[in-house]
């Protein structure tokens, strides 16, 4: 079986989610080809290899940084078809999830998103989905010989199996018509660690009672090397930027740890963070509803407990 994966960038360096993808399809046990579009960083690429890629190629057109998603479902599709693959493998974002679904069409392919474990061979190919905002799952049976699956963050461990790989250049001709969307705005998140990368998430609410008091936040987050969140009240009343928003609406995250602070558990974040690893609650509230999707809870003054917490965690460290 011949695998294709599709990498993405953030400043020029492969994502952690798309070395997910690679170890995913490793696991899988195919060929595993990964593929970059514009500018990466060479030692990032070649260290695909040690994560399960077979062979690493990269698309160095300068237009691709744009992140225009039928550009790329160009150039995906073409390199699927010279390498015989049958299978494209990428992380779910929103560049990566629309980029899959017109890959798919393309290609007459079986699409699964939000995929969650490697899929069972043993009588056809079944991929196991999260759904509903990550509170049930469906099983998906792919029929076509091809298929996409894009992954939820944490569907694979991330490890090394294998050395630095050869970073092959490869030239795929574009049309202008590729290129007729046009980006008119981004924002880029800031931070020493990006909300959708990190493995450890530190989330403040109202409790907090102001924008003043999230010097601890960021302290507690930088002594944990995690990044900072907030719920839609906080960024809804510009206490913290928009791109912080965790929830239904604003960012999903899945990380090994999330702490959330002064927040009291609405549907629309749980929606957003139900897919963290572990949990740990800190509210002064005991009838707060996050106790109860917390795997770990603090009753407690937030204003007592956070910088005693990060006082141990300096001395443990």
């Amino acid at each position: 079986m011949k695998i294709v994966v599709f990498v993405e960038r953030a400043e020029g360096s492969v994502k952690k989610s798309s070395l997910e993808a690679v170890a995913f399809a490793k696991a899988m046990g195919g060929d595993v080809t990964a593929l970059a579009l514009g500018t990466v960083d060479a030692a990032s690429l070649a260290d695909l290899g040690k994560y399960g890629a077979a062979q690493v190629l990269h698309v160095a057109d300068s237009r691709l940084d744009q992140g225009i998603a039928k550009a790329y479902a160009s150039v995906i599709t073409k390199v699927m078809g010279d390498e015989g693959a049958d299978l494209l493998v990428l992380a779910g974002s929103s560049l990566g999830t629309p980029v899959a679904a017109q890959v798919a069409v393309r290609i007459g392919a079986s699409l699964a998103t939000n995929v969650v474990e490697l899929p069972n061979q043993s009588q056809g190919f079944v991929v196991k989905r999260s759904i509903y905002t990550g509170k049930a799952f469906s099983f998906l049976e792919m029929k076509n010989a091809k298929k996409v699956l894009v992954i939820k963050k944490n569907a694979a461990e991330i490890k090394e199996v294998g050395s630095a790989a050869t970073v092959t250049p490869v030239t795929v001709p574009l049309a202008d018509s590729d290129f007729n969307a046009t980006i008119t705005q981004t924002e880029k998140a800031t931070g020493e660690v990006l909300l959708p990368e990190a493995n450890i998430v530190v989330s403040g609410g109202r409790g907090l009672k102001g924008p003043e008091h999230w010097g601890m936040l960021e302290e507690l987050a930088h002594t944990l090397h995690a990044a900072t969140g907030c719920s839609k009240p906080v960024s809804d009343m510009n206490w913290r930027p928009h791109h912080e928003h965790v929830g239904q609406t604003g960012v999903k995250v899945a990380p090994q740890l999330y702490i959330a602070v002064g927040i009291s558990g609405a549907i629309q974040h749980l929606a957003g963070v139900n897919s963290s690893k572990c949990i740990v609650v800190i509210n002064k509230d005991p009838e707060a509803p996050f106790f109860k999707a917390a795997d770990y809870g603090i009753v407690g003054d937030a204003f007592e407990v956070v910088p005693k917490l990060t006082e141990a965690i300096k001395a443990a460290r």
